[in-house]
């Protein structure tokens, strides 16, 4: 049985020591990696959409079918401790980024606060804000800035 007063594994451990539990436990459910971003051609600037992939529920935030989503969105990434380093796209409040980046876990992360619903609460998550790709149409329509935010937002904005 772990001391009471040990650190959190997110504290103790680099990202690449986690177990997959552990870094299972990391995802705080917000859904915004789900988000279609589009890159310029040009300049290689990035831009995000309200626009969720077809398998992500845009009221819980959740993959309707994580285990096998590669075989329905075959470029879904499997993310690693190396990718979160290297990836531009991952939101600033991810808490594989802040961690990685050495800014610990927000306020409102379930590890820290105990309730699952807590990013939703906070007006981190996707929920309210997004659509489906399925009902989406031009990506260029959608575009958002939102995501790039590190700080809880208003809810059912678009």
């Amino acid at each position: 049985m772990p001391k009471a007063d040990a650190e959190p594994f997110w504290q103790a451990k680099r990202l690449d020591q986690m177990t997959e539990a552990e870094w299972e436990s990391l995802c705080d459910g917000c859904g915004r990696c789900c988000l279609h971003k589009l890159r310029d051609e040009d300049n290689g600037a990035l831009s995000y959409t309200n626009v969720a992939c077809r398998l992500l529920d845009t009221t819980s935030c959740q993959c309707s079918n994580y285990a096998n989503r590669r075989d329905f969105v075959p470029d879904c990434i499997s993310l690693t401790a190396q990718m979160v380093t290297e990836l531009d796209w991952l939101p600033p409040s991810c808490a594989y980024r802040r961690l990685a980046d050495g800014r610990g876990l927000a306020p409102w992360h379930p590890l820290i606060s105990g309730d699952k619903m807590s990013p939703h609460a906070a007006g981190v998550s996707v929920a309210g804000r997004v659509i489906s790709e399925d009902h989406a149409g031009d990506l260029e329509y959608h575009l958002v800035d939102w995501p790039q935010r590190d700080v809880p937002l208003r809810r059912n904005r678009r």
